[in-house]
């Protein structure tokens, strides 16, 4: 039976060895088998993830314990608990603005890469069939990997596109192949994430040296399908979306981007109220002062896009872009979920799945229900930032399967408390409105923010990179640049925004900014602005602010608008922060100013170099508003 499948793929020679040469080697059948084989068997309530690594001995990776409501995962190592941002490197010679393997480690990829291969041999294997970017429009892809191992292909089964030994068909020919190999990170890496990426002639493989699955099954992928779109001239947005139905039946679709941590997720997401059922909108940082609201009836939510949105030339229209989720299921991170009752929703959906689900970095015992609120300790008292539930998207209620037109895009950014005493760049209002050539250049920077819990290095102001899926790409800045900016130029009838969170000014918000600017655009009836209703913002890289902003006759306080009308932080600490973003600015986007760059590009990053006001923005790209 197993030789009848294999047979129905077309692999690499040297591929195609490993796998026939294997101890023993398993094409999953079913999700539940997937799911039995991560627990070393069906009558395991608990079982260890452990390799035999040279010059360490028996070194347990992670541990799998077998829950009522599914699978919680917990790494051995604080570590290995979330992405490192500097997991990536290239084991080919194309094209590439990222690190080499062989400027890091002084030789070629290609004896690693065997010994990868040399190692696979000789364990039992998972070989997975599976299509990345999904079923409708995604591409053919295949994980080898060691079967005690069989939670990442569990995970990565619900993030992307299974195909069943049943499912599968003659002549499956992979453009990707993820290999995991676990004990490499000690033997080669210092114990370090490492993700090596290797640009074949029709083949993209990504070797995965650890168990995580964030660096290969989830962004590895991702890194794959931008790879092919700078081969197709395409691109797939680090986004979410949703589509909003107002209580008066008005419909409008928002695509939300953004570094991890800028809010994709919590777009798509209900807002949360306190146990009286107000929204608090803010808690002033200063004087411990409380701003609340009601509102009685929320929109309608149906998502389409949790973080990745796959936009191919095939889905477009005149004129707005269109969006597909990338995805089958969705890793989100519950680091907000604290306590019983925070987000109803995700607990319903957790705690009574339709199937047992795939946790991570939570403390979920054997026979017990795994809760979403209940987060590993990385140390005593200090829960792990980045506790995760992968979701498959047919779990979840109102999901959108069909691809979606966008009417508005915004951007997301974490903040940082700004006052008098400490300025800084938390100087954004609930919601700002940005003419395209600025839209662009927030997509070229992209703050990585502040106390970003999805990733080990969080420290002041970095960028995530071109388009915020940097990380994740595997070729050059420019080539994103210039596909980011065609894309804007194809699509004249889409609307931008900006939309910080964690903090306005001196108050806590959360992600209560994005949350009610949805809230407020969808009973707006219409993505279009007055001009009138709009003012300049004292910062050139934040638009227009909004004049006023009221939701079911509910008016959002000025200062949460206009963050220099805050007592506490006042005009001189707003400009002061205007000055963090604009350096900010001008030290990222230089790095694009060259001649490759598109021309309409090169004036644009000009303008932000030369101090450009709004008004010289607003030249480049007409702004449709």
């Amino acid at each position: 039976m197993v030789n009848s499948l294999l047979q129905k793929l077309v692999l690499p020679q040297e591929i195609d060895k490993v796998i026939k040469t294997c101890k023993n080697v398993i094409v999953p059948a079913s999700r539940n088998q997937l799911l039995e084989m991560a627990l070393g068997g069906q009558q395991n309530g608990f079982f260890e993830v452990a390799y035999d690594v040279p010059g360490v001995g028996r070194h347990v990776e992670a541990t799998v314990a077998a829950c009522k409501n599914g699978a919680a995962v917990n790494y051995t190592e604080e570590y290995m608990r979330r992405r490192d941002p500097n997991c990536m490197v290239i084991g080919d010679d194309l094209p590439t603005d990222k690190p080499r393997y062989e400027d890091n480690y002084g030789a070629k990829f290609d004896a690693l890469r065997q010994l990868t291969l040399d190692w696979l041999a000789e364990q039992d294997l998972i070989v997975m069939p599976f299509m990345a970017g999904g079923k409708e429009y995604g591409y053919q892809a295949l994980m080898i990997g060691p079967q005690n191992a069989a939670f990442f292909a569990a995970g990565l089964s619900d993030l992307q596109a299974f195909v069943s030994a049943d499912e599968l068909t003659d002549g499956f020919k992979p453009r990707a192949i993820i290999y995991l190999a676990p004990p490499f990170r000690h033997t080669h890496f210092e114990g370090r994430q490492i993700v090596v990426h290797n640009r074949l002639e029709g083949l993209h493989e990504v070797h995965s040296y650890n168990l995580y699955p964030g660096p290969s099954a989830k962004k590895g992928i991702y890194g794959v399908l931008l790879n092919i779109g700078e081969q197709e001239n395409w691109v797939t947005l680090h986004a979410s979306t949703v589509k909003i139905t107002t209580p008066y039946d008005n419909i409008l679709a928002i695509m939300h981007e953004g570094a991890s941590g800028g809010g994709k997720s919590e777009m798509i997401e209900e807002i949360h109220r306190e146990s009286d059922g107000t929204i608090l909108l803010g808690t002033n940082t200063v004087s411990g002062e409380e701003t609340r609201m009601e509102l009685k009836e929320t929109c309608g939510l149906n998502p389409v896009t949790d973080d990745m949105a796959l936009c191919p030339p095939v889905l477009q229209t005149a004129n707005k872009l269109v969006v597909k989720d990338a995805e089958e299921g969705w890793f989100l991170r519950i680091d907000h979920i604290t306590k019983y009752g925070t987000d109803p929703h995700y607990e319903k959906l957790t705690i009574h799945p339709q199937e047992p689900l795939i946790f991570m970095n939570l403390d979920g015992k054997p026979d017990a229900s795994c809760l979403i609120w209940e987060h590993t300790e990385d140390a005593p008292g200090r829960p792990c930032p980045n506790p995760r539930v992968i979701m498959p998207r047919r779990f979840v209620p109102g999901v959108a399967m069909e691809p979606v037109p966008v009417d508005i895009r915004s951007f997301g950014v974490r903040a940082p408390v700004c006052t008098k005493e400490n300025p800084t760049y938390g100087i954004m209002g609930f919601c700002h409105v940005l003419p395209p050539s600025l839209a662009w250049l927030w997509r070229l920077v992209a703050p990585r923010g502040h106390a970003n819990p999805s990733i080990t290095d969080t420290e002041g102001m970095t960028s995530e990179g071109v388009g915020s899926y940097w990380p994740f790409a595997t070729g050059r800045m420019v080539d994103q640049a210039n596909l980011l900016l065609e894309q804007i130029l194809k699509t004249s009838s889409s609307r931008y925004i900006l939309i910080p969170n964690q903090h306005v000014g001196a108050y806590k918000v959360g992600f209560k900014a994005q949350w009610l600017t949805r809230e407020y655009l969808a009973r707006r009836g219409s993505a279009k602005f007055d001009m009138d209703r709009l003012i300049e913002s004292r910062c050139s890289a934040l638009g227009y602010a909004l004049q006023s902003m009221k939701i079911d006759g509910t008016r959002i306080n000025k200062g949460l608008l206009q963050v220099e009308h805050q007592p506490e932080v006042g005009e001189e600490a707003f400009d002061a922060g205007s000055k963090i973003l604009l350096n900010f600015f001008k030290r990222e986007v230089v790095k694009f100013n060259t001649s490759e760059l598109h021309p309409l590009g090169k004036q644009i990053i000009e303008c932000c170099l030369n101090d450009g006001k709004l008004e010289d923005y607003l030249k480049f790209i007409p702004m449709n508003y």
